[in-house]
């Protein structure tokens, strides 16, 4: 049901890539990040929410089709399906139904609750395409609310410094927003990559805490400003006079990554699932074969191969984390 190809995964029953990351003449999105819905496509079908990111992106001459979770759809010799993956606004899996049975690809994915997003939902399926971005034993996260507490403490204790939070714009950005957006209504300050996407989560009815934007006029000390990590160390940084910096990642469950980055304060906190959380939707699958993509895919292979499931890698070797986007 789904190969590999030059341009990414392929389903040859319908004829279309699956977040390509050649060109392709049709690709189906999971999600709006950067490394799966890429420019250069001649048409891509996703979800209504992830089209209006995707619009932010890549412009309105993108051609953009939608289908709503749920909502089932005949391309070529398979029924196509979109259902929640929890990773941020709009994400999705990929239920595809055909000659070969019931393939599930899961997309990015996370169990955890998020206030910004439908929350994953457990497909029944013969054989589940699963990311692997945090699937070996170390990666557990802790309760998403506990860490929105530790950043609101964080950031209360910093009366006379800014706190410069690092995080991918898209998605982790939000889900920050989101979750702190219930224990105060102060605003915050964000970088410019930050507040267009904002504006369509607001748009999808998601309640975050109120955003402004940086201004070069006043001081910054007291005030959470978010930022995407490439903004750090360039001419935009020098309008803060004196900060704490931070970043939210679930890379930062290894030990040391705060320090060897050179971070005051570090936030393990990931729109992915951890070990547990992949182990978990394995088995609520009740998927016959399991292929893996992404990240830690080799050590899961083998982990499943040990415990009796037929497993196999697929896709191209993965490059290192990205860590904007985990």
């Amino acid at each position: 049901m789904i190969v590999d190809s030059p341009q990414g995964l392929f389903c040859p029953g319908g004829a279309f890539h699956l977040d390509p990351f050649g060109p392709a003449q049709r690709a189906v999105i999971t999600h709006a990040h950067g490394d799966h819905a890429r420019a250069g496509n001649a048409s891509y079908l996703c979800t209504p929410h992830t089209a209006a990111l995707l619009r932010r992106r890549l412009g309105e001459a993108a051609i953009v089709e939608t289908m709503e979770y749920g909502e089932r759809r005949r391309i070529g010799d398979v029924v196509v399906s979109f259902h929640p993956a929890g990773h941020m606004l709009g994400s999705a899996q990929v239920r595809t139904e055909g000659a070969d049975g019931v393939w599930v690809l899961s997309g990015d994915y996370k169990r955890e609750a998020d206030p910004t997003c439908a929350p994953f939902e457990p497909l029944k399926c013969d054989v589940f395409v699963t990311e692997a971005s945090y699937a070996l034993p170390i990666f557990r996260w802790d309760p998403p609310t506990d860490v929105a507490r530790e950043i609101a403490a964080w950031w209360l204790s910093n009366s006379r410094k800014a706190s410069l939070l690092f995080c991918y714009a898209l998605g982790k950005a939000q889900r920050l927003l989101g979750e702190l957006a219930a224990l105060t209504d102060r605003p915050a300050f964000v970088h410019g990559a930050v507040e267009p996407f904002a504006a369509v989560y607001r748009a999808a009815g998601v309640r975050l805490l109120p955003t402004r934007l940086i201004e070069d006029q006043r001081s910054f000390a007291g005030e959470l400003i978010l930022a995407p990590i490439t903004a750090r160390g360039t001419p935009w940084m020098k309008r803060f006079r004196a900060f704490e910096s931070a970043f939210a990642s679930g890379l930062l469950r290894i030990r040391g990554t705060r320090r060897r980055r050179g971070f005051d304060r570090g936030f393990v906190i990931s729109d992915h699932a951890d070990w547990p959380g992949v182990l978990r939707t394995i088995r609520e699958t009740g998927a016959q074969r399991v292929l893996a993509t992404h990240g830690h895919r080799d050590a899961l292979v083998r982990w499943l191969r040990e415990a009796g499931v037929e497993a196999a890698p697929i896709g191209v070797a993965a490059p290192p984390l990205d860590p904007e986007g985990t």
